[in-house]
Order: structure tokens, then C-alpha cells, then sequence
């Protein structure tokens, strides 16, 4: 008997492999959590233009994927989304119809994309849900992306009813971690938060944030996202998608989330609140019940660990981070 080294039985390719997510699940592979007849690839844009049909379906017949997790995506914080919401969307539509009907040709086993809280209706009732995702439009700040991202649900429907594909999709709350985008500009809160923390204290000047400090949200730290993710690419069996994130109880308005990054970094300066600047939505709280049933006994990374963490890489890695 050669199990273990004989042939590999899954071939995971992994799209966006370069980006926060894919970091965080190399990294989890690395350390132990792989399985022997596992087999995988992370790539990024430099390998493939996965909004060009061609290159997307070379990229698969050099690999011969048996299973995808597909985090691909045209990302950006509020304010680059206010700006180009037909990029966003045009962009992430052929990204991922690329991907998920390339996937379908080749006979992949098991697509797993990567959605977001942001996809949920911006008038809705808390906590949302994983049956609430199209009960009405998102947030208008940011309806292209969302919009592109609620499809692949559509799609993963419909080539699980024509065809009997696997396809299905996880929905983050909001993830932070090394390797995350730390631009002020177009990166998402927690990155930004920690960069201008690390430039206050380089330059002892008060912290600015943006906005009220009021709005809450749910973060999930990279590598519970990772370890997540196996297991739904191993377990989970639903076409209809799953909330990976900490329970409602766990969410943190975007004041505390400061003071505990000024307490990760040291920082001993002022805090102030530039109440000119949007909020955003105030809150998007999502229920976690299902995954909760699925494992009940899942130990997430304490928010204020995982913070240090994330700032001792940002710190640790700055001239390249800060790009």
C-alpha cells in the first residue's frame, strides 16, 4: 500500500494566492494543516489575467485543478469603490464567470468562492443571514462590487440545477491579517488603522480617524479564516453559501478596534475623530449561527491577539506592508 506517497488525489488551485486570504491559507498549509494528498497552487494576477477567458483557461490546463478556491477580485476600501463602482463590477463579473464556467469545462470537483458582508442589503433587519443576501439592493457606496459578488451565488445556483456542480461560497465578515492591503487611501479600516497609528507614533502626532469612531463591525483574523476554509473546502456540502465570522457579540466599534491597535503598538498620543469624513454603513452585524452548528467548538483567535500580531508583522514588514 503507498497512500501516502502515491498519486495526489486533489489538485487545489488557489486564485488571488498572493493576496490577504491566500497568504493566510499557505501559511496554515505550511504549518501542518495541509493533508498528504493534497496538492496546492497558489496564483496570482502575475500568472494569469483572469478577466481574459484564454489566459484563464491556459492557467487550468497547465494545472488540472480537482478542486478551486477562488479569491480573485478588483478590491478596494470605501472610497476607491465611491469612485469606480463600474470597474468594480465589469471587472468581478469577468473574473469570476471566467473562473467558474472554466471550472465547469475542466470537471472540477469543488469551486469555493469568496464573498462578503458587503453584499447584504443596506436596509435590512440584524443579524443578516445567509438566506437575506438578494432582499434588496446594498449599500450604494459600494452596488457594483457587491452586486458582482452576490452573482457567483446566482451562478454556483445555476451550475449546481443544469449541471450538478459543486460550486458554493463563504462570506467573511471583515478580515484583517498579515499581508492585508495597509494603504490609507483605498485599503479597509483595520489595515489603515494600524498604518496611521504607526505613523503617529513615528512622527508623535495625534491619530486621526475618519469618521464618528461609532460604526461596528465583526472582524475575522486571516488565519481562522484560513483554517475555515479547509474545512469547507473538505466538508462543507452546500451550494447555498455560509457566514465564516466571530459571533454578534464579538463585534467592535471602529473606536475600540483604535484603542486596541494604540495598545498593540504602544502608542500613547491623542485619538481625535475627524467627524467631516463618511462612516459608511454603521453596522452590518451577521449571524454566525450556522457555522456555529456546523462546529460548534471552533476556537477563534482572541481579537486583541490577533491584532498584535497583525501589527508586529506591519511593523516588522513596513517598507514592503505599506504599499
Amino acid at each position: 500500500m503507498m497512500e501516502a506517497t502515491g498519486p495526489v488525489a486533489k489538485r487545489i488551485l488557489v486564485t488571488g494566492g498572493s493576496g490577504l486570504v491566500g497568504r493566510a491559507i499557505e501559511k496554515v498549509v505550511a504549518d501542518g494543516e495541509g493533508q498528504p494528498d493534497e496538492k496546492w497552487i497558489f496564483v496570482s494576477s502575475r500568472d494569469a489575467d483572469l478577466t481574459n477567458a484564454a489566459e484563464t483557461k491556459a492557467l487550468f490546463e497547465q494545472h488540472k485543478p480537482t478542486h478551486v478556491i477562488h479569491l480573485a477580485a478588483m478590491v478596494g476600501g470605501l472610497f476607491k469603490n465611491i469612485r469606480y463602482n463600474l470597474d468594480f463590477w465589469r471587472r468581478n463579473v469577468h473574473i469570476n464567470d471566467n473562473v467558474l464556467h472554466t471550472a465547469y469545462e475542466m470537471g472540477v470537483q469543488k469551486v469555493v468562492s469568496c464573498l462578503s458582508t458587503c453584499i447584504f442589503p443596506d436596509k435590512t433587519t440584524y443579524p443578516i443571514d445567509e438566506s437575506m443576501i438578494h432582499n434588496g439592493p446594498p449599500h450604494s457606496s459600494n452596488f457594483g462590487y457587491s452586486y458582482a459578488k452576490r452573482m457567483i451565488d446566482i451562478q454556483n445556483r445555476g451550475y449546481f440545477e443544469q449541471h450538478g456542480c459543486r460550486f458554493t461560497a463563504v462570506i467573511p465578515t471583515n478580515v484583517f491579517g498579515p499581508h492585508d492591503n495597509f494603504n490609507i487611501e483605498d485599503g479597509h479600516v483595520l489595515p489603515g488603522l494600524i498604518h496611521k497609528v504607526y505613523l503617529a507614533k513615528q512622527t508623535s502626532s495625534a491619530l486621526t480617524v475618519w469618521g464618528t469612531g461609532k460604526p461596528r463591525r465583526q472582524f475575522i483574523y486571516s488565519l481562522d479564516l484560513a483554517r475555515l476554509f479547509l474545512w469547507v473546502l473538505r466538508e462543507y456540502d452546500e451550494v447555498e453559501p455560509i457566514i465564516l465570522s466571530v459571533g454578534e457579540e464579538d463585534e467592535v466599534s471602529i473606536r475600540e478596534a483604535a484603542e486596541v491597535i494604540m495598545e498593540a503598538m504602544d502608542f500613547r498620543g491623542e485619538l481625535v475623530f475627524d467627524t467631516t469624513k463618511a462612516d459608511g454603513q454603521f453596522k452590518k452585524t451577521a449571524s454566525n449561527a450556522k457555522l456555529q452548528r456546523y462546529l460548534p467548538g471552533f476556537q477563534f483567535t482572541p481579537f486583541r491577539q490577533a491584532v498584535k500580531e497583525t501589527c508586529a508583522w506591519f511593523s516588522a514588514n513596513y517598507a514592503n506592508a505599506r504599499k
